[in-house]
Formats: structure tokens, C-alpha cells, sequence
């Protein structure tokens, strides 16, 4: 899982003279879209060498230490050994084409030097609906392969199931015995739903004590449900008065799906009489502060110009536990991703961002 933040300048907290009165604020909650557990650490190595070079052997306790890549191999290992069979493999659940290639196998890679004796195979969902089945035992087989562990890097947008053969192939993965990553349950924690609901007061503290409650409510921003109610209503009306506050979220993983601005406007007009609404939420917009530098891009010919740019971090971290218990919850490592500050989206697929790394000061 990945949970991303971004600085927030509009708070009141001020720790750093120097600095923008900032708090971390969370934009959301990720567990299939929770990519570059590769790229976040390598773009860590990248600087690290930029730094060497430069001369500034000093400035390298700054880089903090990231091993996102190594925690999530040894964590699908675990997760296997739980399962019980010597001879099972992982399994990783793919797009036809990936254009983050890179980024899905190395954690592949990672396990085989860890332990050689873990299998891994890639298959697409269409693969799987042509070649898995449940053994007698309730067991996923894969061309003859049984299967310990599922870990999926798609499925998390309706583009992954064009036909009900497809969605098929999910309930046949989901029925099985294997361990998911993630389970149902947490694909679906990461609904913008689930995350506005757990804003609403008493929500957290049905899972955590006072003290627990007052932290997690801290990184909230305000989180705000369209209804067809009257609190619906009230907030579509705080939205068309001011539209530049907010951020209209529909319940879907990954970048690209947000809308922004006098958008927001139009969207809440079309279906502000229709049920449609209630698949969206609305969140405070977060204001990170601006920082200027270099945004390398491939194919450039000439010096890259200063820009001001934002920043998001995300945090990575595993939980391994059934319906009785939690086996083991730690943070992994994490990622940084940059994008000039005029930009709504910051996909680094989707050319928007960059890989960053966070340079730490006292």
C-alpha cells in the first residue's frame, strides 16, 4: 500500500523560520496503483551520484535511506512462506503492455536474490481466464503451478474488464485460497468513499484510541460527500460558489481521474440531479509550497529552464494479517514525485511529473 501527502501552506503551524507555516496533509490512499517501489529508491541512487560528483560527500545524510524495493520483496516472501507450500509460486497479475516495465519487474528480480526457491510468474486477466482453475481443495492452479500469493498490478480501473469474462477471472482469483495483495477488502479501502467516510466524526474512533484519532484527523483535509441529500446539496452549493477550493474525486485508483477548477462547476451541473453524483466526492484542494529547480526531461537539447514546482511524498508499507489478527504492519520506504506547479495531475506515466528524491533539513 502507498499513502500519499503533500505539504499544506493554509495551516497554521509554523517549523521552520525560514519556511512556509506547512503540515502534511494526505491526498490519498493507494493499494494496486501503489507503484515505483523501484523507482522511488533508484531515483534516491540517482542523486546520490549527482552529489558524489559534484563533491558534496557531506550532503549525503540528507538523502534518507529508502528500501521501499527490499521491503516489499521480503514481504511477498513472508507471505508466501505463510501460505504453507515449498512449491508454490506468486503470482503477479499484468497488463498486456506496461509502460512502468521497469518499475513491475524489478521487485520480481529482488525475490529471486533474495530466495531462488520462490517462483514468480506474470500472467494478464485474460491469460488467467484461459488458464487457471480452482483445485478441489479451493486452491488456484496455474497451468499445473499452484499458487501461494497474488499480487496484482492492475485491476484497479474498468479498462482491466471490457467483459464479464473478465470480471470472471477476478471472482475465480478472489474465491480462491492464495493470498491477495491486496485482499478485496483493502482494494476496496482505497474508494475516495471509504476515505471521506472515515473523515465523518466517530468513524476512526471505532479503530483507534483518543490519542491514535487525534493524529490520523490531523493529515485530514476537509472531505465532503454528494449525497442526494441535504448534505449533498449544501456541498455542491460550497463547491459552484468556489470551485478553485476543491478537488472532485470519483472512486478510482491512480492519476489522470480528478477534476479541478471551473470543471468542478460544470461536472456538478450535469449530474447534480442524477445518481452519478453519489460515485464522487469533494475534497479541499491542498496549496503545497513552491520550490524552483530542474525537471529533466528525455530528448531535451538544450539546459532544462528553473521552474517552480510541488511536491507529493508517498509512503509505502505492507500489513500481512487475516480476519483473527495482524501478523506483521511495518513502513517500507517511499517515493517523491515532482511537477511544475501550474499542472492539476502529476502522473510521472502520464508526462506530468518527475521522480524526485526528499532532502531532509533540521
Amino acid at each position: 500500500m502507498r499513502s500519499d501527502y503533500m505539504l499544506d501552506s493554509t495551516c497554521d503551524r509554523k517549523y521552520h523560520s525560514d519556511y512556509p507555516p506547512c503540515d502534511w496533509k494526505q491526498v490519498e490512499y493507494n493499494t494496486i496503483a501503489a507503484g515505483f517501489y523501484w523507482l522511488g529508491p533508484v531515483s534516491g541512487d540517482i542523486h546520490r551520484y549527482v552529489f558524489q560528483e559534484l563533491g558534496y560527500d557531506e550532503q549525503l545524510k540528507n538523502l534518507p535511506e529508502n528500501n521501499a524495493l527490499a521491503g516489499l520483496s521480503e514481504s511477498l516472501i513472508e507471505t508466501w512462506r505463510l501460505y504453507g507450500n515449498p512449491e508454490g509460486a506468486i503470482l503477479f497479475v499484468v497488463e498486456k503492455v506496461s509502460y512502468n516495465i521497469c518499475d513491475q519487474r524489478f521487485p520480481e528480480f529482488k525475490i529471486r536474490e533474495l530466495n531462488p526457491q520462490v517462483k514468480v510468474i506474470r500472467r494478464t486477466i485474460d491469460e488467467l481466464g484461459e488458464r487457471s482453475r480452482l483445485n478441489q481443495n479451493g486452491e488456484l492452479v496455474i497451468d499445473n503451478l499452484l499458487i501461494n500469493v497474488i499480487y496484482y498490478r492492475i485491476g484497479y480501473e474498468p479498462a482491466s474488464y471490457p467483459t464479464q469474462k473478465q470480471w470472471d477471472t477476478r471472482l475465480l482469483l478472489e474465491r480462491s485460497k492464495a493470498i491477495k495483495c491486496p485482499t478485496i477488502h483493502y482494494h476496496l479501502a482505497g474508494a475516495k468513499k471509504v476515505q471521506q467516510e472515515l473523515s465523518r466524526p466517530g468513524a476512526l474512533e471505532r479503530f483507534l484510541d483518543e490519542k491514535q484519532v487525534a493524529m490520523v484527523r490531523d493529515i485530514f483535509v476537509g472531505l465532503y460527500a454528494l449525497d442526494i441529500n441535504e448534505e449533498g446539496e449544501k456541498t455542491i452549493e460550497m463547491a459552484l460558489k468556489n470551485p478553485e477550493r476543491f478537488v472532485l474525486k470519483p472512486q478510482r485508483e491512480g492519476g489522470g481521474n480528478n477534476i479541478y477548477g471551473s470543471e468542478i462547476r460544470e461536472e456538478l451541473l450535469r449530474m447534480r440531479n442524477s445518481k452519478e453524483r453519489t460515485a464522487w466526492i469533494l475534497m479541499d484542494r491542498i496549496c503545497p509550497p513552491i520550490t524552483k529547480g530542474y525537471m529533466i526531461r528525455p530528448g531535451a537539447t538544450t539546459l532544462p529552464p528553473i521552474l517552480e514546482m510541488v511536491s507529493e511524498l508517498g509512503i509505502f508499507g505492507v500489513l500481512i494479517g487475516n480476519s483473527e489478527e495482524i501478523l506483521s504492519k511495518k513502513q517500507l520506504g517511499h517515493m517523491l514525485r515532482t511537477k511544475i506547479a501550474t499542472a492539476n495531475e502529476g502522473g510521472v506515466a502520464a508526462g506530468d511529473g518527475s521522480l524526485d528524491s526528499p532532502y531532509l533539513l533540521d
